[in-house]
């Protein structure tokens, strides 16, 4: 029998353990709510706008199919028109090509959306050395293009440029072998030869598929261009290699403005580019007895 001072005791004790049982009771109960509600909203469809703080900003003109066109221009030569009439001058090789230009809207920056395909280089992108020359003369490749540079002469040539864009010296290499250059970054390379001061090329390393390269008559066409700002850049052959950068302009493409319009551009003097060899040196005069002239068997 227990006696009358240890019943206050107990009672306490019960009262502790009452409480205790309630406790997790409810601790239980909370538990299983939540797993509840988080199995519901797993189930459920992510609100519009959810995490729209958190997530990235994307312009529409990048996430939507944008409109696009063809555009078209025409290169004339600086003074070629005379007492009213066009003196049909000869067109110099000329590449024009267009790079987005952001622009600011709403806060945001935004820019052309550009194709999704990259304009498509030459399967084996190359310039030939024969007949001492280079075929083709003017090459475009997309930046990170591998270009090889095969000798079809039947002698040796040096293959160098020292100019902006890519830097390389190939070497004497003979006939029938071949030397490959990695174009890795946008640029003008303007080639030579280190014995034949005749040959000259260039090669232009894009970042953009939107390009084209003016024809005979001067005529340039871009197709699948989206509408946007751009910068219109301009190379042409009349340049020369002192002048590495291109010439620029700002251009809007539109519904109604898809015309580059008049592209005027210097004339070329003389056949060949003027320049000196890798020393910077004058050429030496071709000699008969010189092996890189002699016909190899």
């Amino acid at each position: 029998m227990i006696g009358s001072e240890s019943s206050p005791v107990l009672i306490l004790i019960l009262i502790l353990i009452l409480i205790l049982i309630l406790i997790l009771i409810l601790m239980m109960t909370i538990r299983r709510r939540r797993a509840i509600l988080l199995g519901v909203a797993m189930l459920c469809p992510r609100a519009p706008g959810a995490y729209a703080q958190a997530a990235p900003q994307i312009s529409p003109q990048a996430t939507a199919s944008a409109p696009a066109t063809t555009v078209h221009g025409r290169v004339e030569v600086m003074g070629a028109v005379v007492t009213g009439k066009i003196h049909h001058a000869a067109i110099p090789g000329t590449v024009v090509w267009l790079t987005p230009t952001p622009t600011a809207g709403a806060g945001v920056e935004t820019a052309p959306a550009m194709p999704n395909s990259p304009a498509t280089p030459p399967a084996n992108p190359r310039l030939v050395q024969k007949n001492k020359s280079f075929e083709p003369h003017i090459l475009v490749v997309p930046a990170g293009s591998l270009v090889e540079f095969p000798n079809r002469d039947p002698f040796f040539h040096n293959v160098f440029s020292l100019f902006e864009g890519k830097r390389f010296d190939l070497g004497l290499y003979e006939a029938g072998t071949s030397r490959m250059v990695r174009f890795d970054r946008p640029g003008i390379s303007y080639i030579f030869c280190n014995i034949h001061p005749e040959m000259s090329a260039v090669v232009i390393t894009l970042a953009t598929p939107l390009y084209a390269i003016a024809d005979r008559d001067g005529q340039v066409s871009l197709a699948g261009v989206p509408y946007g700002h751009y910068t219109l850049h301009v190379w042409s052959e009349g340049m020369g290699p002192e002048n590495a950068q291109p010439l620029t302009r700002e251009i809007t493409i539109g519904e109604n403005a898809s015309s580059l319009g008049s592209i005027r551009v210097p004339e070329a003097n003389g056949q060949h580019m003027a320049h000196k060899n890798k020393y910077g040196r004058e050429y030496d005069e071709p000699t008969p007895n010189n092996s890189a002239y002699e016909q190899q068997h």
